[in-house]
């Protein structure tokens, strides 16, 4: 995958929530960016770490984690191809929390001075960014009333709504067919579940007829069903073009 292609999924990305012009994409084509491979389970940024860089995800699902001090693991938000999970690391001196790999994924790293020599240069990009960081925040404040005030069913058909919804906005699938190669322990970490509790869920998901899974391949077979029993609005996500 070449420098410009890279360029590209973030282009795609910001497309979907700003209005940046041929100008702004210009010059985000020419942005240097330096591509990685890793496997699952690697900690991309540690707690505490003081970066240089920042990532865009390429391919694969990124998780935002937290660790209580006996070692339980919190996930906080998945990202998706596009997005810059730790972009406010160019205002945070130090790392709050760690970015770890989901699955097997492809990450390009972007210099910090690089980005701000960008957003100096060009406001609209900068922008763009910060907008950015504003829907991970919403994404954020939804994941916080999910696990906290929804019940397992509706927490589980709310996250595969999301990660359908913003997976197909920057056209990773289509339709309503996904490919979310999570551990169920991973999504219990994300739900506040655990994996018998998961997979419970999921199995009532199923037989209702809201979802069908071959693997890690999920069907949303009855999309208007799932969103109401996730409770799911996509208002939080704040997309130019919301996926029905």
């Amino acid at each position: 995958m070449s420098p410009t292609s890279s360029s590209d999924v973030l282009i795609r990305k910001l497309q979907t929530i700003s209005d940046i012009r041929e100008a702004e994409i210009r010059v985000l084509k020419n942005i240097p960016i330096q591509e990685k491979d890793f496997l699952v389970n690697h900690d991309l940024v540690r707690e505490g770490d003081q970066p240089v860089y920042s990532f865009v995800v390429l391919e694969g699902l990124i998780g935002s984690t937290k660790y209580t001090g006996e070692g339980k693991r919190q996930i906080t938000s998945f990202f998706v191809a596009g997005d810059i999970p730790d972009l406010h690391g160019l205002h945070l001196s130090v790392m709050d929390c760690n970015f770890s790999t989901l699955t097997p994924a492809r990450v390009g790293f972007i210099r910090h001075d690089a980005l701000r020599s960008i957003c100096d240069q060009h406001p609209r990009i900068a922008a763009a960014f910060w907008r950015s960081t504003l829907i991970d925040a919403a994404i954020y404040r939804e994941w916080v009333t999910n696990v906290g005030r929804r019940e397992a069913y509706t927490r589980m058909a709310h996250i595969l709504c999301e990660l359908i919804c913003r997976m197909r906005s920057v056209g990773r699938i289509e339709d309503h067919v996904a490919d979310i190669p999570i551990t169920q322990a991973a999504l219990g970490d994300a739900l506040g579940l655990s994996t018998v509790h998961v997979n419970r869920m999921l199995q009532e998901l199923r037989r209702e007829g809201l979802i069908a899974t071959t693997g890690s391949r999920v069907h949303a077979r009855d999309w208007a069903g799932l969103t109401r029993a996730g409770d799911f609005d996509t208002t939080y996500l704040h997309q130019k073009n919301p996926a029905d």
